[in-house]
């Protein structure tokens, strides 16, 4: 087997860490000898073994010269685990194989300097764009402080949300909604607005088999969020952030006392100052948030500055109606070329419907 084929293995292995490393990356690593797979491991949880140390409990015989294959630049610094470059160096590994660099300041060079300091072999960037793309929220929290933000929406193919009544239930079909639920498994936290609250009444959670529910942020300005939401019934079993900019705090106290978390945040016209929502969930720990907002929250995202990706299923159906719902509200544009411009767009299709994920160009273009 050629340098790709055993990156591919290890990335196979990385991808078996979603939803469960962050904020740490998702890691994967093989361990060949003589052309023989003796070692393979990942990172499986927060705080846990990274993904080179796992490999190496693994071993099936000594790894002295072997060649490992990971997937992201071995840590040289003590965090929750000692440095996987020192377990490299003591194992007697010959050969290092990297896939991405890691942006980390305290490792980024570092740790394949340490390697090739002590007569390592290293290799950088193979199947590189691969192992990127499996880390992008990790690359873009560590580089910002900020979490990765994904705004979700499903929309018929006349780009409505709901009917003229305002029913929403369902308009994708179950492999669609399947998809949903294993990216809230995937991103740490999901957001939605008061409003949806109110319409929908949503439990937030996911709902995939071992699935691991993720923080449920309420952006409420004016804390109106009824007590017997499901959001603050379930509180005490996943945790629930109301992120308001009411000051009254004799209003908190039914909804601490159910188990929410009140967030006071500064107000902005369009309600919560979302970035400052994200600066301070991005130094809680939160790396990623899934928006799941109504047009109002949405277009307040797009406008903060803080949506990273746009993911639009659509369904091949039509609902029509001047006055339903559609994905994006609030002001507007006032010229087409001050849209919100997406790139790097790619399309899945999912049974009948389909999903296009697209990363957001916050560039300002064109004058009007």
């Amino acid at each position: 087997m050629k340098d790709e084929e055993y990156m591919k293995l290890a990335l196979e292995l990385a991808g078996r860490g979603v939803g469960r490393t962050s904020p740490n990356p998702m890691v994967g690593a093989v361990i060949v000898k003589a052309g023989r797979v003796i070692g393979q491991g990942w990172h499986r949880r927060y705080g846990g073994l990274h993904g080179e140390r796992e490999a190496l409990a693994d071993c099936r015989e000594s790894p002295r010269g072997a060649v490992l294959y990971v997937t992201l630049e071995p840590c040289c610094h003590t965090g929750k685990q000692p440095p996987c470059t020192e377990a490299i160096l003591e194992s007697g590994i010959s050969r290092v194989v990297t896939g991405s660099r890691d942006p980390n300041p305290l490792v980024s060079g570092k740790g394949i300097k340490y390697l090739r300091d002590h007569g390592i072999q290293v290799d950088e960037g193979i199947l590189k764009d691969e192992c990127d793309g499996l880390n992008y929220v990790f690359f873009h929290y560590i580089s910002t402080g900020r979490p990765y933000v994904v705004m979700k929406y499903a929309m018929t193919m006349d780009g409505k949300i709901a009917t003229r009544t305002g029913q929403s239930q369902w308009i994708t079909g179950e492999n669609a909604r399947r998809r949903v639920h294993e990216d809230r498994h995937r991103y740490s936290a999901i957001m939605a607005g008061v409003g949806t609250v109110l319409q929908d009444n949503p439990s937030l959670t996911c709902r995939m088999e071992h699935g691991v529910n993720p923080v449920r942020i309420i952006c409420d300005s004016r804390l109106r969020t009824p007590v017997d939401a499901e959001v603050v019934l379930t509180a005490r079993s996943v945790p629930t952030i109301l992120a308001t900019c009411c000051r009254e705090e004799g209003r908190y106290k039914p909804y601490v006392n159910a188990g929410c978390r009140i967030l006071p945040l500064p107000s902005t016209e369009g309600g919560v100052d979302l970035k400052e929502l994200t600066n301070r969930l991005g130094r809680e720990g939160i790396d990623s948030i899934l928006l799941e907002g109504g047009g109002t929250l949405n277009w307040s995202s797009l406008e903060s500055g803080i949506v990273s990706r746009v993911q639009a299923y659509i369904a091949p159906k039509i609902f029509g109606g001047g006055a339903a719902k559609s994905p994006v509200g609030g002001l507007g544009t006032s010229c087409p070329d001050h849209g919100f411009r997406l790139k790097n767009s790619r399309v899945t299709a999912l049974g009948g419907d389909f999903l296009i994920e697209s990363e957001v160009d916050n560039h300002v273009y064109g004058n009007c």
